[in-house]
């Protein structure tokens, strides 16, 4: 007994040994340390590690650690049919589940050739910029959390509740609705969604510009980030950087604008920039999303067409309910699709759209079957998570946490 016991406290000292020795990092006659940061737990920004190399409180290394909450969700998706992969698909950035979907059926009706009714391109677009405005919401709560800020997160999170009311009310579910289907939309919203709606970004410009002063006059958070953790525009698109941090150093480029889909060019509205691209822009510019995204919605349901709202094709949109008992036809092609699935024409497409943390978009590979042969996300949190070195390397390490607070990153969309 006494030898296994000075065995194993042999094995420790050796233990302990590595671990200093890995850790202890000389620059000529100064000691760096190498510190662990993380996996933290999914309630704040996700599971993130970063390895970080310090001189006293300067950041001279940062090495991101993914992995953590890898789901395989793009390969799931390929055992599916097409029909079915959307519900899995939505759950990759959890924040911003409308624009999974989007991304993944903008992309099949490509290959389908289908065309989208008016009506249903609206109704996309009212509930993509709500579910900005709820992640941007989400964004801006946890990062005031994370620099001491904490009242900020009891009001945004108030009217992240209001949203989630909306979306139960027009899907049936909070979260992960999937609502949006290949085609169009699962069904016409209920009576009364639209003045539900409309009182909502009645209050929201308000209530973000308050959420604006609380922050933008206080002296601590101002100080914690302006001028801290600049990158300049080049560097960001050496990097793929897109969305709001690169619109933070002036480029205004956005998908919606630039290369519009679902009748976004039928809308006014301004895309805001920074000037420096440091931690204070990369916030203003989200915070000035948000009215915008408000005056989208009210312009899209001004002008909220009549019609259908999913695709009148058999082959590709589930039957109305109340013809299944009535139509004969309808119950064999409702039959086929939920079990068969719908067979998409050979080919591939990359299909993007404008998310809350910049490019989002989904490559799709048919081979002629009913389930795709290759799915592929381009999650911008994953590539913008790329600049977290460049943007902190020379900085205070307390910097690097209102940093990242300032990327978003969601990291079930960096692993799906």
């Amino acid at each position: 007994m006494t030898g296994t016991t000075g065995g194993l406290s042999e094995y420790r000292r050796m233990e302990e040994s590595v671990t200093l020795a890995e850790t202890r990092v000389t620059e000529g006659e100064r000691e760096l340390l190498t510190l662990n940061i993380g996996p933290h737990h999914p309630a704040t920004h996700g599971v993130l590690r970063l390895l970080v190399t310090l001189d006293g409180e300067i950041l001279r290394d940062v090495k991101p650690i993914i992995g953590y909450v890898h789901t395989g969700i793009e390969k799931t998706a390929e055992q599916k049919s097409y029909w079915k992969a959307i519900p899995v698909v939505e759950r990759m950035d959890y924040l911003s589940y409308y624009f999974n979907a989007m991304a993944y059926c903008g992309a099949v009706e490509t290959l389908l050739e289908v065309d989208v009714p008016k009506r249903a391109q609206y109704l996309r677009v009212i509930h993509m910029e709500l579910n900005r405005i709820m992640s941007h919401l989400v964004w801006l709560g946890t990062s005031a959390l994370d620099l001491g800020a904490i009242s900020v997160w009891w009001y945004c999170f108030r009217e992240r509740e209001q949203l989630l009311d909306l979306f139960e009310m027009s899907s049936g579910q909070r979260m992960h609705t999937r609502f949006f289907q290949i085609g169009g939309v699962a069904e016409d919203i209920p009576t009364g969604w639209v003045d539900m709606v409309r009182k909502f970004t009645a209050i929201m410009p308000e209530r973000a510009e308050t959420y604006g002063h609380l922050l933008s006059r206080n002296e601590i958070f101002v100080q914690r980030l302006r001028d801290v953790c600049p990158l300049p525009e080049d560097e960001l698109l050496a990097l793929g950087v897109t969305g709001p941090l690169l619109r933070a150093t002036g480029n205004p480029w956005d998908l919606r604008k630039a290369m519009p889909y679902s009748s976004y060019e039928d809308f006014d509205f301004k895309i805001p920039v920074g000037t420096k691209g440091d931690n204070y822009d990369r916030y203003a510019v989200r915070l000035a999303e948000i009215a915008q995204s408000c005056r989208i919605i009210d312009q899209a349901l001004d002008g909220l067409p009549e019609g259908p709202w999913i695709t009148g094709d058999r082959k590709v949109a589930l039957p109305p309910r109340d013809e299944l008992a009535t139509s004969m036809e309808a119950l064999i092609h409702h039959f086929k699709l939920v079990t068969e699935g719908m067979r998409v024409p050979a080919g591939e497409v990359y299909f993007p759209i404008e998310a809350p943390r910049g490019e989002l978009a989904c490559f799709v590979r048919s081979d002629g079957s009913s389930k795709p042969a290759r799915v592929h996300m381009r999650d911008p949190s994953f590539v913008n998570l790329q600049a977290t070195a460049p943007m902190v390397e020379g900085h205070l390490l307390a910097d690097m946490i209102a940093t990242l607070a300032m990327l978003d990153p969601v990291l079930g969309g960096v692993d799906r």
